[in-house]
């Protein structure tokens, strides 16, 4: 299989290009961290799993054993239905791997600042543009699979799995069982694009 990662890039940077005129307004600054920590869960492609992956793997010894346990327990927690902070969210609420991050934190912005009682402020425009950029990473992830972040690096992290997905193989009865108690998405089964308008 030859690997994709290297298209990532220019995926995430044309959505940015896309989607700066409605983002110039955004209240995020640095720092904020609520939506790594309370507004929701974070899906990846297996493609990306595979570059966060890469990512965990250059840090040093000690931080990469706090992302195993961090990822570790919010996988647990979201099992159990319990919300969970980002594992690669820093106590200084600085991202761990920020310039690896998924797309679904490159997406996500608000016009206001967020809070518990406030949700993020969204244009519509934009998450049409999103969700457009979601089924292009799916494409380009074609025999791979959509989910939450721990549970698509736990996926990736079982040799058998990982494997079969780097020799391009489509097996997604091998997965079917984690597959349906996990939310996981087949990416070829994924919907059309949404017109933009």
């Amino acid at each position: 299989m030859i690997l994709k990662t290297d298209q990532l890039g220019p995926a995430y940077q044309a959505f940015a290009s896309r989607s700066a005129p409605f983002r110039e307004s955004a209240a995020c600054q640095k720092g904020c961290a609520f939506c790594c920590s309370d507004a929701g869960s974070i899906h990846i492609t297996t493609l990306e799993g595979l570059a966060i992956r890469d990512a965990v793997n250059h840090l040093p010894a000690p931080q990469r054993k706090s992302v195993q346990k961090n990822l570790a327990r919010d996988m647990k927690r979201r099992e159990n239905g319990q919300s969970s902070r980002c594992p690669f969210l820093m106590k200084n609420n600085a991202c761990m791997i920020y310039v690896h991050r998924p797309f679904v934190c490159r997406r996500i912005y608000s016009l206001e600042t967020c809070g518990k009682t406030r949700p993020p402020l969204l244009s519509r425009q934009v998450m049409e543009m999103a969700d457009q950029t979601i089924c292009e990473l799916q494409r380009l992830d074609d025999t791979g699979y959509s989910g939450h972040l721990s549970y698509i690096l736990h996926m990736l992290d079982t040799p058998v799995f990982l494997e079969s997905y780097l020799a391009g193989e489509f097996r997604p009865e091998a997965i079917m069982d984690f597959g349906k108690t996990h939310k996981i998405l087949i990416n070829r089964m994924a919907a059309k694009p949404p017109s933009i308008k």
